[in-house]
């Protein structure tokens, strides 16, 4: 009697997006004026739907590629963002970024990037 195996089925795994920027990075954004630090990147788009669907439809990124949560700031306020990285860009000659939450998160700004406190590290 012979015994037939049958293969496991092929999944299809999405390419794997790298990170062009780092935690601590100063980026600007290369539609809209504001700027801002990296503290946290999504590997492919984590945020709701509805979030989503709010950008106008012709200058919507793709959701397969890394997203970076920013300390942004423009010349009004400060605030958190959520970007693409087909939208960023380094923020080499700017200097630091003017947002109240940087202190709690990183420790000093040196030679163009922020250095994460270490209870913030993985």
């Amino acid at each position: 009697m012979t015994i037939e195996h049958s293969s496991p089925p092929v999944v299809e795994a999405p390419p794997v997006a790298h990170a062009r920027f780092a935690i601590g990075e100063v980026v600007r954004h290369r539609m809209l004026s504001f700027r801002g630090v990296i503290f946290d990147v999504d590997p492919v788009f984590a945020n709701s739907e509805e979030w989503y669907e709010a950008i106008p439809e012709a200058v919507r990124p793709r959701k397969d590629q890394p997203f970076y949560h920013l300390l942004a700031e423009n010349a009004e306020s400060s605030y958190v963002a959520y970007v693409s990285q087909q939208n960023l860009l380094p923020d080499d000659d700017a200097g630091p970024v003017d947002h109240p939450a940087i202190s709690g998160l990183f420790d000093g700004y040196v030679d163009g990037r922020y250095k994460l406190k270490r209870e913030h590290r993985h």
